[in-house]
This record gives C-alpha cells, sequence and structure tokens, in this order.
C-alpha cells in the first residue's frame, strides 16, 4: 500500500529558549521575553512577537554600541536591516524565539532571519541551528538541514529533538542505519517525546514488521495525539494486517487534524476500495486529484492492486 513517509512540521519540532539566564539582560527585558513565551504557549502569534521584539530593542538598549572597549566580556552586533544593536548572548535567545513565533505564523522568510540573526549573534546557540533546519528542509534544502542538525547535536548531544529530526531526515536520504541510530539515541534521551516513536513506526514498516510498527504509533500517539504522521503511519500498519475498519478510523483522525494530506486520502480511499465502498473510494480518490494531479498514474496502479486483494478478500 501506499505508506511512503513524509517529514513534515507536524512532526519537526522547533525549540523555544525557555531559561535565559543572562547578566546583562534586564528585567523589564526578560519580562517581555517570558510574556512572549506564554502567547507563543498559547498560540497568539502576533503578540508574542510583538513581546519578543520589546524584549530585543529593551536589551539592545543597555549599551550603546561604541562604548565598548576591545577588553569588554560582553559583545554588541548592530543589524544595518534592523537599527537595532543588541547585546549578547540573551538577544539571540530571543530572536531564536521570535523566530519559532513567525514560523507559527507562516512568515518563513521573517523566521530564518531571526535565526540566522540569533546565530551571528551567539554562533553556540543550539536551538537556533535546530529550528533552521527544520526550515531548510521544509523549503527543500536536505542538506542545508542535515548541517545545521549535525550542528545543533555537536552543541548539544543531549538534545532529543534534534535527533528525532535528524533521523527523519535521514530516513528520507536512504540512510537506514543512521536514521536507526538516532531516533533510537532521542527515545534514550526523552522517551516521552512522541516523534520519535512515529519516525521509527515508519523503518518498522519498511521492515514489514506490523506488530512493532503498531507499538511504536501507539506509543507516538499516547505521547502526542495531535501527531498527524503516526495517526496516518498507524493506519497504513493496519491495512498491511488487514485491520481495514480501524485503518480507516485512523485516516479519518489524520484527515480531521490535516485536511490536506494527500497520502491520508490515498490510504483511505484504497481501504473503502478493498471493503467494497466505492463510492467512499472515488470520493478519497477525487480529492488526491485535485491536491495532486500528477499522482493519476500511481493512483491507478494502486486503485488496481487494492481490487485484486478485494476479489481475494471475497
Amino acid at each position: 500500500m501506499f505508506q511512503r513517509r513524509v517529514l513534515s512540521l507536524s512532526i519537526c519540532i522547533l525549540f523555544g529558549c525557555l531559561s535565559v539566564t543572562v547578566a546583562q539582560r534586564s528585567d523589564l527585558a526578560a519580562r517581555f521575553y517570558q510574556h512572549g513565551m506564554e502567547k507563543l504557549d498559547a498560540a497568539d502569534f502576533d503578540g508574542a512577537i510583538l513581546d519578543f521584539t520589546r524584549a530585543i530593542e529593551v536589551n539592545s538598549g543597555l549599551r550603546p554600541t561604541n562604548s565598548l572597549t576591545s577588553g569588554s566580556q560582553v559583545s554588541v552586533n548592530k543589524f544595518a536591516d534592523s537599527g537595532i544593536a543588541v547585546v549578547d548572548p540573551f538577544t539571540a535567545n530571543a530572536y531564536t524565539s521570535r523566530g519559532l513565533a513567525f514560523y507559527r505564523k507562516g512568515e518563513y522568510d521573517a523566521a530564518m532571519a531571526d535565526w540566522n540573526r540569533a546565530i551571528r549573534i551567539n554562533p553556540r546557540l543550539a536551538s537556533a541551528y535546530s529550528n533552521r533546519a527544520c526550515a531548510y528542509y521544509v523549503a527543500g534544502d536536505k542538506q542545508a538541514a542535515l548541517a545545521d542538525w549535525n550542528r545543533a547535536i555537536q552543541l548539544d548531544n543531549r538534545l532529543a529533538q534534534a535527533y528525532s529530526n535528524r533521523g527523519g531526515l535521514k530516513h528520507d536520504l536512504r540512510d537506514i542505519d543512521g536514521a536507526w541510530a538516532d531516533l533510537n539515541k532521542a527515545i534514550e534521551l526523552d522517551p516521552t517525546n512522541g516523534s520519535p516513536f512515529s519516525h521509527r513506526g515508519y523503518l518498522w514498516l519498511e521492515k514489514h514488521d506490523y506488530e512493532k510498527a503498531i507499538a511504536d504509533f501507539n506509543r507516538a500517539l499516547d505521547l502526542a495525539p495531535e501527531l498527524v504522521l503516526a495517526r496516518q503511519g498507524r493506519g497504513a500498519a493496519r491495512m498491511s494486517t488487514s485491520e481495514l475498519e480501524l485503518a480507516v478510523a485512523d485516516f479519518d483522525e489524520a484527515l480531521r487534524l490535516d485536511p490536506n494530506l494527500v497520502i491520508g486520502y490515498v490510504n483511505r480511499g484504497l481501504a473503502y476500495l478493498i471493503l467494497g465502498k466505492s463510492e467512499a473510494a472515488e470520493r478519497d480518490f477525487q480529492k488526491v486529484l485535485s491536491l495532486r494531479p500528477g499522482l493519476r498514474a500511481e493512483l491507478e496502479n494502486r486503485k488496481k492492486l487494492a481490487l485484486e486483494l478485494r476479489a481475494k478478500r471475497n
């Protein structure tokens, strides 16, 4: 069946800088930063962006650029495009978190610009590299994404989510051994994170070990019910074990969470076809073609296979 794994933002997790203890930050900047994090958690992205911007501006005003001597322990950068002088390293964290707010709002260029700024200010900020890797991945530059996740892990080898994301990317790049190693490491570091279990479930699918795949998808969904591709993956595994009604239920939920998930319509349509629900299947196939017209030939081949399976069942 159509079980191709897709890495997406739903399982490519980004980082905010949750705690910042820096001598050069002001209490006012810290308050703006904390308010920004609270608004980010509440999905108030515009409010978060405003508070992070205020934190950046306040912290930038702590010392004028020309007041620092060559022996100063505080490095200051001034961005020509923004007119803001920034004090390292607190402002790098604020830029990283503001980039996350921009990203979640769908303003990817602004997010990338903020992560670039954060890295220019503090080249050792692992979270900024890990976040920027997600932006590179979504933009289709997998090698740049891999380089950034490598750098993030080099800087912080306890960064479980970076291992998880890199493991998913290595799967895409067909570095299967590397994917296994990264995902197992991510789970070792943080067994409460659902995304590496979801990634690993797709590796089990490729090995046709559906029992272990379902176990990993179950664990992922116990930890993070919103993981769309864990739901989709479990549905694919259930199709392979002929649990078609349960598979349809998984595809239903995946499509509720992401109405544009093409693979969900493909697999649900195939499940419907095997079950003899031809009208429902055709609705899903038409939806696939409306979203991805280029899949017509592949879809026709898979429909033929599904019809053969239905004939064997009968």
